[in-house]
This record gives structure tokens, sequence and C-alpha cells, in this order.
């Protein structure tokens, strides 16, 4: 009986063509129980013949295809002339309401059978397309984990060569640590997001927890945002650590945002790092702040003030 329900469910939703011998069986209980009514409204009007059939041939040929639905309408057609529940015989406008009742049913079986190609050809599209995105998925975390591996490697090779120079050390493995942090990052919001406070703490936790002060409420940011604003936070902390507040031994910073509608507004602010020397071209960093933002209505603003960098972002914090 299970066996039964789950062909019917599967054929009713257009997951699979049921068997013909189901849909032959589903097709007479559609004509019987169209007797039945026509049976009980002969009780009021005795001159209905065809219209109960209607909804027969729609429900066969939903759940069987054409073939189906225009032997349907053939048997209620038959039913409809050949079969009386009253002493009315048949004559000419039976006959006429007849052919009548055909050309609906031909419309009605021609209509269910173009919704159900065009509903065939969508699903095979949405199969087709999970099943790439479950191969990008697969060929994405292989990625992940080759790059992981490599730069496991280039960390160990590195610690290697430089045992003997720990200051050198030290500042190589704080910016491995945050590349790495950041990937690991970047690879887990890329399907659900994450709070905005936990992507900078990621981010800036290698340079020491007293290097920075973090003011907003909490913050939680889809998936597309927050890997956009894990690029951006990265490129900032790396030039911090080169050039700013974490070059510098009494070096600041200060990360504040907050949400105005659907705008999100961040300021990142560097205090008491190095004296900031002339800004040459721009680089892949300065693009990448450039544009990181924009697919979300948004923008980056970056100032080299004498007390440090001084970055406003502001973007829209898409509903999905």
């Amino acid at each position: 009986m299970g066996k039964l329900i789950e062909e019917f469910r599967r054929g009713w939703q257009g997951i699979s063509q049921p068997s013909p011998l189901f849909s032959i069986a589903f097709a007479i209980c559609c004509i019987a129980l169209s007797t039945l009514a026509r049976w009980s409204l002969s009780l009021i009007r005795p001159d209905i013949f065809f219209t109960p059939y209607v909804p027969a041939v729609v429900f066969a040929t939903a759940f069987g295809g054409s073939r189906i639905g225009i032997a349907t309408a053939l048997v209620g057609g038959a039913l409809g002339v050949g079969l009386n529940f009253s002493d009315t015989s048949t004559d000419f406008a039976r006959v006429a309401l007849l052919v009548i009742f055909l050309a609906v049913c031909a419309v009605t079986v021609w209509g269910i059978e173009h919704y159900r190609s065009v509903a065939a050809r969508q699903r095979a599209i949405a199969k087709r397309l999970t099943e790439e995105e479950e191969y990008r998925k697969l060929i994405v975390d292989e990625l992940q984990h080759r790059l992981k591996n490599k730069l496991s490697a280039v960390h160990a090779v590195l610690h290697q060569v430089l045992y003997d120079q720990p200051k050198v050390w030290a500042t190589i493995d704080q910016r491995l640590r945050s590349l790495a942090a950041t990937d690991d990052l970047i690879a887990r919001v890329d399907g659900i997001g994450c709070d905005i406070k936990d992507l900078l703490l990621s981010e800036l936790g290698p340079y020491g927890h007293v290097r920075f002060t973090l003011n907003g409420e909490p913050l939680f940011l889809p998936a597309k945002l927050a890997v956009s604003l894990a690029l951006i936070f990265h490129e900032l902390a790396t030039n911090a650590g080169k050039y700013g507040a974490f070059a510098s031994a009494r070096g600041l910073l200060q990360v504040s945002w907050s949400v105005s509608d659907d705008r999100l507004n961040i300021v990142w602010d560097e205090t008491e790092g190095p004296p900031v020397g002339p800004v040459g071209e721009a680089g892949f960093g300065t693009k990448l702040l450039n544009s990181a933002l924009r697919p979300f209505d948004g923008k980056t603003e970056i100032a080299f003030l004498k007390t440090g960098v001084h970055c406003t972002m502001q973007c829209r914090i898409p509903k999905d």
C-alpha cells in the first residue's frame, strides 16, 4: 500500500511517470467518481450529461498524460450518451453537447500536456543546476583543502628556515595565521553568513586583543556580504600590520559599526601608528577596497591622516 501511495505522490507531483496500469486505474476511479456525481446531479437536473466528466479528464491527464486524458474523454463522452439516469432519450441536443464536450476536453488535454512538458523541462533544468552546484561545492572544498595543505607546508618550511630569527618569524607567523583564519572564515560563511564581530575577531585576533576595540550591536551578515567584508578587513588589517597601527608598539585600532534602515556603516580608525608617507599608485588592495561593496550599493572611502588610516564603509544589507 505504501508503495502505491509513493507512486501516486511521485506521479501527481510530476517527479516520475506512473506505470500505464496505475494510470488506467486512476482514470477509472476518476470516471467512476464523475459518474457518481452525475447520478447525484440527475436527481436535481436530469439533463446534465457531460459536465461531471470534465474534472475526470483534467485529473487523468495531469496524472497519466495525454493518452490517458483522451481515453478518459472518450469514455466520459460514451457514458454521457449511452448511460441514462432518467427517461430522457438521446436527441440532437445531446449530440451537440457531446461535440462541445469533446472540444473542451481536447483543449484541456492540450493545455495540461503543454504544462506538463514545460514543468518537465524546468525540473530537468533544476536537477542539472543542483548537480552542478553540488559538483561546484565538491571542487571548491577540494581546492580549499589543497590550499590549506599548501599553506601549512609553507608555514612549516618558513618556520624551519627562520628558526634562528624569532623576531622575523613572529611577524610572518602572525600573517600566515591571519591568512589561514580568513580563508577558513570565507569558506565557512559562504553558505550561512556570520556575525560581524566574529568576522573582525577572526581577522584581527592574531595581532592581539589589546591592540583593537570593537564597538557596535550584534549584527548577522548574509553570506555574500560577509565574504566581501572579510576580504576588505583582511586587506586593511594586512596594511595595518605592515605600515599602520599594528606596525607600531603604541598603535591602536578602533572599528565601529551602526545600521540605519537597511544601510550598514563601518568606520575603521587607526591611531598612534607610524607617520604616513606619500601614497603611490593604486594597487590591487586599493582596487579591492573600491569595488568589493559595489554589488551592495556601497562604497569605501579611505583617508591617510597624520594620526593613521581612516576608512569608512557603507553598503546595503541584503534582506535575503
